[in-house]
């Protein structure tokens, strides 16, 4: 049982992202933040992940069911030279994350570091999107969200964090910077399904069944819960991730995310380094440069043609999809026909159909 893809220019596909969030009552200025988060995460992530522009339609139900306000404040509740507690008021997650980043930023460029918290927030997307906004000013950047309670405790069998996931970004002198994405969990419901979708079993590490048993079917873990990263340190790293989002910034945690569809409480952590507070940014991506070059050079294990850093297959993605076309699932290619109708847009977009 294959899944079709369909081949999208990339250019006509951003310009139908921003357009659809026009359509949807967002101001142009929003939508340039909320396209550029879901067109990087299109670009750059695979199809079973859950992002990217597949979402559009999940942005138009939250829009008009007022469960994500357009236009929110972003409100500076704190701040000193280097923090700030940030209020989303239930805003659009990618906006209110990728302008966190930026305030992070800015007090990095006064005091060498910058850390905001943020409560009140909406979903964001992928946490790399903020993340790598630091690289553009050649700072490191990190990026953390707080999400709903699908992943289970080391040893419960029910969901009580979320799969919190981390974006961590650093230049190098390389042609792209490396950058950590990563949820905690060890996969997330996106690629059961799409395991569901081709009749595949899934690895046994992946998540649960309802009365906490390890699974390889994807049906029976989609009623379960997740299991983290390396076992008992993944769901280490979850809790303490909702422990710097959550209960840090004085939003939902544990159980609270996305508990109550009209008030998301979402919460985000995000840090800006400037490199240039330690040394030269030169000095720094040549020392990258020296870090990766070993890490290439490592003796390869059997069967293994190349060695990459974190970031290098998703640049390549990207690379790949900007000069070739993106390639969406063909049920999400329909959706998004269906929501132009809805949204009253042009679709300007064939089916040509690619091999998965």
């Amino acid at each position: 049982m294959g899944i079709t893809l369909v081949r999208v220019p990339v250019d006509a596909l951003e310009d139908f992202t921003f357009r659809a969030f026009v359509a949807m009552g967002v101001s142009e200025d929003e939508a340039r933040y909320c396209t550029r988060g879901l067109m990087q995460s299109e670009l750059r992530t695979l199809p079973g992940q859950g992002q990217g522009v597949r979402r559009l339609p999940v942005y138009r139900e939250r829009i008009n069911n007022g469960w994500i306000i357009p236009g929110a404040p972003f409100e500076i509740v704190k701040e000193s030279p280097a923090l700030a507690l940030v209020d989303g008021h239930n805003g659009l997650g990618s906006v209110v994350a990728q302008k966190s980043m930026l305030l992070a930023i800015e007090k990095a460029k006064i005091s060498g570091i910058g850390t905001v918290v943020v409560r009140n927030s909406t979903h964001f997307g992928s946490s790399a999107v903020p993340a790598r906004l630091a690289v553009e000013q050649d700072m490191i950047g990190v990026a953390m969200t707080n999400a709903g309670p699908e992943m289970a405790p080391w040893g419960a069998a029910s969901g009580v964090v979320g799969t919190n996931p981390w974006g961590i970004a650093a230049p190098s002198g390389s042609g792209f910077p490396v950058v950590l994405d990563i949820a905690l969990t060890t996969a997330g419901k996106g690629m059961m399904q799409w395991y569901q979708r081709e009749g595949k079993k899934m690895p046994l590490d992946w998540a649960l069944t309802p009365d906490g048993e390890e699974t390889d079917d994807p049906a029976a873990a989609m009623k379960g819960a997740l299991l983290g990263i390396g076992q008992y340190k993944g769901y280490g790293l979850a809790m303490l991730t909702d422990v710097l989002t959550g209960v840090l910034g004085g939003g939902g945690f544990g159980l609270v995310p996305y508990s109550n569809p009209a008030k998301q409480d979402v919460s985000h952590l995000m840090i800006a380094i400037d490199i240039n507070w330690f040394m030269p940014v030169e000095e720094f991506k040549a020392r990258m440069d020296s870090f990766i070059g070993d890490i290439k050079a490592a003796k390869k294990r059997p069967g293994v043609d190349e060695i990459l850093v974190p970031g290098e297959i998703d640049h390549r993605r990207e690379q790949d999809y900007r000069q070739n076309g993106a390639r969406l699932d063909a049920v999400i290619f329909d959706q998004l026909a269906e929501l132009a109708q809805k949204l009253n847009i042009d679709f300007p977009f064939a089916r040509e159909v690619v091999s998965a």
